[in-house]
């Protein structure tokens, strides 16, 4: 996802499998754009990013951001698509 400040909407949204998606990467594109909102607000809507406060992002100091297993952290939380 490729955004700009003060613009709403992303530039671009970019799907690359590598070739190892059971679906093309056009299809994949098509569900991403379908499902997923990615207007900032929404982004910080959709992940409750303020829940908790700037405590939760403590935790992301040590051992990063992704791959964990911990309910603060909503952005791993899996999205089925159809």
């Amino acid at each position: 996802v490729s955004s700009a400040l003060g613009a709403a909407e992303p530039l671009s949204v970019f799907v690359d499998t590598y070739g190892t998606g059971s679906k093309s990467d056009q299809e994949i594109l098509a569900l991403v754009k379908k499902h997923f909102d990615f207007r900032p607000g929404m982004i910080g809507k959709n992940l409750d990013l303020k829940r908790g406060g700037n405590k939760r992002y403590q935790k992301t100091a040590a051992y990063g951001h992704f791959g964990r297993d911990d309910p603060d952290f909503t952005w791993e939380t899996v999205k089925q698509l159809e």
